[in-house]
């Protein structure tokens, strides 16, 4: 016989309303709260344009095709297909498999296919290896970059331009 657990059992619907008809009761102190909370959200609404996913530090993610998400923050781990906007890549993150995206901000690692169809930035902890195809690239120093490398999104032809040699793999660092 199985037994189950009462975490996941039935919410009581009476004792899930009072705690939140408790907090209004409290009359002059409640009115603040609301007014402040409101305050926070107009300050971060106009950072946040469209959809964000943060991937958290000690998170791994894998086996997904993230799509309609316009900011990836990679502060974990994600192996993944992905076609967005931005991607941020934390000191600590790591993201393999292959994405196309307008802009990439690596910090971390990136490993597997690249496609930056406008700027990608690869900080002094940044490594990133695998087939890269770039708008336009910049590397702090420290930066790594390995592979096949290719300056503009969908022309083969221009690869190895970013280390001066013919088109093949090879590999940069700042």
């Amino acid at each position: 016989m199985a037994v189950q657990s009462p975490f996941f059992g039935k919410r009581e619907p009476d004792a899930f309303a009072s705690r939140h008809s408790t907090m209004p009761a409290t009359g002059t102190s409640s009115a603040p709260a609301p007014a402040s909370a409101g305050a926070a959200m107009s300050k971060t609404a106009p950072d946040s344009q469209g959809s964000k996913l943060i991937v958290g530090p000690n998170i791994k993610l894998k086996g997904v095709e993230i799509t309609d998400c316009d900011t990836l923050v990679v502060e974990g781990t994600v192996e993944a297909t992905m076609d967005s906007r931005v991607i941020h890549i934390a000191a600590q993150g790591a993201f393999r498999g292959s994405a196309e995206i307008d802009i990439a901000e690596i910090h971390g690692e990136f490993n597997g296919a690249l496609t930056v169809r406008q700027k990608l930035v690869i900080h002094s902890t940044g490594k990133v290896s695998g087939k890269i195809r770039y708008g336009k690239l910049v590397v702090e120093e420290g930066g790594q970059l390995a592979g096949e490398v290719g300056v503009g999104v969908g022309t083969p032809a221009h690869a190895g331009t970013a280390a001066g040699t013919e088109a093949g793999p090879h590999a940069v660092a700042a």
